[in-house]
């Protein structure tokens, strides 16, 4: 039996292919944009970028320190870098230099991670990461973004370059459905309501968004009406949006692709404490590494799809 779904696909495309469109077009609409990698241009699709304006990309090699640090001194005269490597290496391989040299000075570097958490796949745990977001939010000055599919994606990779200060945006390898439009506007900072909704609010963000699509289907099928919030910015976070929706439902649940500690869903549940008590479940991965998959066995592994996102609405409903 087929869904009514409220957004539906015809194609399938990675995010990373959206992140390397969109910096070819800030590129050619700004000459301060320039791109920095660490030996994963092809991976990162940086390519084209570097092969129309040669002069402003930076090979570092695999050294991602140290390109991070040419990227921050690099805004000091005015450049605009993106420096791009796997999310593993973007983060956790190189948080001093992020905290010290971008950060803490507010310094115009855009630290563009792809191969974001489980959905890397087959290369495992020591390439997948799932804390990376909990890291960079953390971090004063920081804002961190998290798109959904290829095209939201690219709307994301364009406004960063508009934006003066440090950005973490995380995007992934997998083929993904494309549902959302080709020619939306992105707003830093402003969560968007996809469906509305009565019974229970669904926050999600990154490829779980898709998923929640699917779960909203799903639930509406047994008379259960879910809201669905993309919160494709997690810092700094909607909270209006978030407070305002779960003033109406009453309750919520958080899904993404991280660890549940120091993710979206400690971030909501911060603001739900201060502001708003209600009921929230938790769809992520529970203080585990990853490992060696395919992204569709590692989702499924994990709970994180439609399915569980469904289970955690109904959880979320019983504890109102």
């Amino acid at each position: 039996m087929s869904l009514d779904l409220k957004f539906t696909y015809t194609e399938k495309k990675d995010t990373r292919s959206g992140f390397g469109d969109g910096f070819l077009e800030v590129g050619r609409k700004n000459p301060n944009v320039v791109g920095l990698c660490a030996d994963l241009i092809g991976s990162l699709k940086m390519g084209a970028f570097q092969k129309e304006f040669p002069d402003r990309f930076f090979q570092t090699g695999i050294a991602e320190a140290n390109m991070i640090g040419l990227a921050a001194g690099m805004t000091i005269g005015g450049k605009i870098p993106f420096a791009g490597t796997f999310a593993n290496f973007a983060t956790g391989r190189v948080y001093d230099q992020i905290r010290q040299s971008v950060a803490y000075s507010e310094k115009n570097v855009k630290i563009c991670a792809s191969h974001a958490g489980l959905t890397l796949g087959e290369d495992g745990a020591t390439h997948q990461i799932l804390e990376d977001v909990g890291m960079m939010k953390m971090l004063p000055n920081m804002t961190v973004i998290n798109p959904c599919d290829y095209n939201q994606t690219k709307a994301a990779t364009i406004a960063i370059a508009d934006h003066h200060g440090p950005v973490y945006l995380r995007f992934g390898r997998p083929s993904w459905p494309i549902f959302t439009p080709a020619d939306q506007k992105f707003e830093i900072g402003k969560a968007w309501k996809m469906i509305d909704g009565k019974d229970v609010t669904i926050f999600a963000t990154g490829h779980l968004v898709w998923e929640a699509v699917v779960a909203e289907a799903m639930l509406r099928e047994e008379g259960i009406h879910a809201e669905v919030i993309n919160i494709h910015t997690i810092k700094p976070l909607d909270q209006e949006a978030i407070l305002e929706s779960v003033a109406k439902t009453g309750c919520a649940v958080s899904a993404e692709e991280h660890q549940i500690n120091g993710g979206l869903g400690d971030s909501i549940a911060q603001t739900l404490i201060l502001h708003h008590p209600a009921p929230l479940e938790y769809v992520g991965v529970y203080d585990q590494f990853g490992e060696s998959g395919t992204p569709a066995q590692l989702l499924e592994k994990y709970g994180l799809n439609a399915e569980n996102i469904v289970k955690a609405a109904k959880r979320a409903i019983e504890r109102k």
